[in-house]
C-alpha cells in the first residue's frame, strides 16, 4: 500500500471542520422596525422557525438537496482535479499517477462543497415565510 505524503494528513481533521462549520441554510433577514425592536431578537428567531415549519407542513419546499449539489461538485472536482493533477504530474515524471491523486482530491473537495454548500430555498418557501413573518409584524429585506 502507498504511504501517502505528509500533505494528506491534516485531511480529516478539515473535514470534521467543515462538518460542523459549513452546514447552514439562509435566514430571512429582518428590518429592524418597530415590531423587532418591541418583542425582541429570540421572539423574532421564534416566529422565523414557526413560520419555516409552517411553510414546510403547506407543502412549499424547502429548496435543492444537498446530497444533488455534492454529487455535482464531485464530478466536476474530480475532472478539474484529474486535468491538474496530470499536468502537475508530467512535470515530475508521473502523470497518471498524478492524474489519479488530483482526480481523487478534486473529487473529495468538489463533493464537500457541493455537500455544505448552503442551499437555497425555493421561491415557494421564501415567499411563504416572508408572507408569514409579515403578517406578524416584520419586515423581511432578504435571505442571507
Amino acid at each position: 500500500m502507498t504511504k501517502l505524503p505528509p500533505v494528506f494528513k491534516p485531511a480529516p481533521a478539515l473535514a470534521a471542520l467543515l462538518l460542523v462549520t459549513g452546514c447552514g441554510s439562509p435566514e430571512p433577514v429582518l428590518y429592524p422596525n418597530n415590531h423587532l425592536s418591541y418583542v425582541g431578537q429570540a421572539t423574532a428567531e421564534q416566529d422565523i422557525d414557526d413560520c419555516r415549519d409552517m411553510a414546510e407542513s403547506a407543502g412549499a419546499d424547502k429548496g435543492e438537496g444537498s446530497g444533488e449539489q455534492a454529487a455535482v461538485g464531485a464530478v466536476g472536482g474530480g475532472a478539474i482535479g484529474g486535468a491538474v493533477g496530470a499536468a502537475g504530474g508530467a512535470v515530475v515524471g508521473s502523470a497518471g499517477r498524478g492524474a489519479a491523486v488530483g482526480a481523487a482530491s478534486g473529487a473529495a473537495a468538489g463533493f464537500m462543497r457541493g455537500l455544505f454548500k448552503g442551499t437555497k430555498p425555493s421561491a415557494a418557501y421564501r415567499n411563504f415565510v416572508n408572507r408569514c413573518l409579515g403578517d406578524r409584524g416584520y419586515e423581511i429585506v432578504g435571505w442571507d
